[in-house]
């Protein structure tokens, strides 16, 4: 199997764990803590993307409402994200099985 064909069965078997460890996290999982965001950390502001993850971890856990308390973006960054996942998901699947 080439360099190549490994990379995209890593790629596979993350896009197939990440989600699951998702779900088994508790909604609230991210909700307290120290920010990362740079913006809040140099600026005292919240940008754009201030409370995406936690919004998206309670939409993915069917909690609308703290979610759009969140981050109203998350409604639309969500469906995105999906698309690119599935988009990349079988990208690397048909690349891993295809036949050479």
């Amino acid at each position: 199997m080439s360099k190549y064909k490994i990379t995209h069965v890593f790629i596979l078997v993350a896009l197939l764990v990440i989600p699951i460890v998702l779900l088994f996290l508790p909604a609230t999982y991210f909700d307290t803590g120290e920010t990362v965001c740079l913006s809040k950390r140099l600026l005292d502001m919240e940008c754009l993307g201030c409370g995406l993850t936690r919004g998206i971890q309670h939409l993915i856990h069917l909690d609308f409402q703290s979610a759009w308390h969140f981050n109203k973006l998350t409604f639309v960054v969500f469906p995105l994200f999906v698309y690119l996942y599935i988009t990349w998901f079988l990208n690397s699947y048909r690349i891993l099985f295809r036949k050479d």
